[in-house]
């Protein structure tokens, strides 16, 4: 099956739909998003109100806002620390596999791509996972790149089941799955998922989605509620900024995020933030409208409009710009990265997706969040 062939708003064989209408107000919503209408005064009632509407969402993301960041700032901290306090959670990622099935022109794990591929054994797992949680990490997050064929469900139950011996928290971030798969990755230790929509915008989704299953717009859309409808405890949005309009990206991320939280209030909502990262064969691939300021911005909006929500911060942004950002809106820092296959204990058995700008060990990031008066957390969840 050729899959650019066909229409990338509709399912193809074995997709599940669910009768969701959540994408539909999502999508309607961003399309009448005029951000250049707000105004200074828009954007200090927004300021001024406890809880923030979606119409006050729309306006701390417009560029009416950029001068109010520093209030934004201010604003954002008070509401970081009301909810979770001086903690900031450290986690770590690994890539267990970069076989993918999809051609996306943005991605270093493009199918076309002639990068190193590999897939650790299961023995490998295991070893990966000793050391990395030989760093004290408790918590992980497995990746593969997406390929049903390479990177089978049962393959990465096996994988979470091996991560349940070390870990208190484990997360995934592959292929969008039907809600029978997430239940039996539940089943063997899973806790929350993370689908990023990559843009919001229906026609260049389309455009950047060459080929293959991640083509398919809407099953990637309600990935995060059939997952929760597996039983996850808690599910992960975000758009890769600089894709398309950063702005129309974010407010859909946003209302994506809290429209799921209002169908599923028991949902541990969280939300990150990657820009565009050159990778390889494509090291000019940089955001060109989403500069550090704009990035901060769209932080600090996702903060005050969904002030419970956790955010990531990335190593995709270099050292002082994550610094800068947690305690104030961010809540999880990943350390000790590796963004190959593997590459914890012995050397990377495939090419990296992207490259990172941020390389500290967990010892380096944990010293820093104490030095800014902030308490490094390894888990705050544990099994009973």
């Amino acid at each position: 099956m050729v899959v650019n062939k066909l229409n990338h708003m509709e399912y193809i064989d074995g997709m599940e739909t669910i009768g969701s209408n959540i994408m539909d107000k999502v999508l309607f919503m961003v399309e009448s998003y005029d951000y250049e209408r707000f105004t200074h005064q828009d954007v200090k009632k927004a300021l001024n109100k406890e809880h923030l509407s979606i119409e006050d969402y729309a306006a701390v993301l417009s560029p009416a806002a950029m001068p109010f960041l520093e209030e934004m700032a201010q604003k954002a901290k008070g509401e970081t620390r009301k909810h979770f306090g001086n903690s900031v959670c450290l986690f770590t990622p690994l890539y267990i596999a970069n076989y993918c099935e999809n051609q996306c022109i943005y991605c270093g794990f493009n199918c076309t791509n002639k990068i190193r591929r590999g897939k650790l054994s299961v023995q490998e797992v295991e070893e990966e996972l000793q050391a990395i949680a030989a760093t004290g990490l408790k918590e992980i997050l497995l990746l593969t790149g997406e390929s049903r064929k390479k990177s089978g469900v049962e393959y990465i139950g096996e994988a979470v089941k091996l991560a349940a011996k070390y870990f208190s928290a484990i997360g995934i971030e592959i292929y969008p799955l039907n809600s029978d798969e997430y239940a039996y990755l539940h089943q063997c230790g899973a806790d929350f998922v993370s689908v990023y929509q990559e843009t919001y915008n229906i026609a260049k989704y389309g455009q950047v989605h060459v080929r293959g299953p991640k083509r398919i717009y809407p099953y990637r859309f309600n990935a995060q509620e059939r997952a929760l409808l597996g039983g996850m405890r808690g599910v992960a949005f975000g758009a890769l900024l600089g894709l398309d309009d950063f702005r129309k990206d974010a407010f859909a991320a946003g209302l994506h995020a809290f429209f799921i939280q209002q169908k599923y209030p028991r949902a541990e909502i969280s939300f990150s933030t990657p820009r565009l990262r050159p990778y390889i064969h494509n090291a000019e691939n940089n955001p060109t409208d989403v500069h550090e300021k704009q990035l901060l911005q769209v932080i600090l909006a996702y903060r005050l409009f969904m002030p419970y929500a956790g955010i990531t911060i990335s190593t995709r942004e270099r050292a002082g710009f994550r610094d800068h950002v947690i305690g104030m809106a961010a809540t999880k820092i990943s350390a000790g990265v590796r963004v190959g296959v593997g590459g914890h204990k012995e050397e990377e058995k495939g090419d990296e997706q992207f490259e990172i700008s941020d390389s500290r060990s967990v010892a380096e990031v944990h010293h820093m969040i104490l030095s800014r008066g902030l308490q490094p957390v390894y888990t705050d969840y544990i099994w009973v």
